[in-house]
């Protein structure tokens, strides 16, 4: 298998963990130390710096915990594998429960692979519409 192809792999079982739900195995798919990326912003209560495979894996458990899950989406556009590379553009869009207001955007995720784990997790998003969708 091909550098290429076993970062493909290890993206899907991601995005298909994700789908299901499946923290534990978010977790296993995540390094020991992963170098996470996602812009810090104080009144989005999911959105913090993390760095070990739990923490990472939290995210998503954090983020239903404060989102409607009905209305939670996210599609993808493009996916882009290079090495160990991939690169995920696509729209986001949520309603936050303690607010009733609901957020959209597009995103760029930058996930890189390393022995079938992910070391890297950089997240571009639109921030500021979900700041808005936290605040009361």
């Amino acid at each position: 298998m091909s550098t290429a192809d076993a970062t493909r792999t290890t993206v899907d079982a991601f995005f298909a963990a994700r789908a299901d739900g499946d923290t534990a195995a978010i977790t296993a798919l995540f390094a020991d130390e992963v170098d996470w990326l996602l812009a810090e912003n104080p009144v989005v209560p999911w959105i913090r710096p993390r760095r070990t495979a739990a923490e990472c894996a939290a995210q998503f458990d954090e983020l239903m915990a404060h989102v409607v899950p009905e209305d939670a989406r996210a599609s993808i556009d493009t996916y882009l594998v290079d090495g160990t590379d991939a690169v995920v553009f696509g729209h986001l869009s949520g309603t936050v429960r303690a607010t009733g207001k609901s957020f959209e955007g597009p995103f760029a995720l930058r996930l890189t692979v390393e022995d079938g784990r992910i070391t890297r997790h950089h997240l571009y998003e639109n921030s500021v519409s979900i700041a808005e969708a936290c605040t009361r």
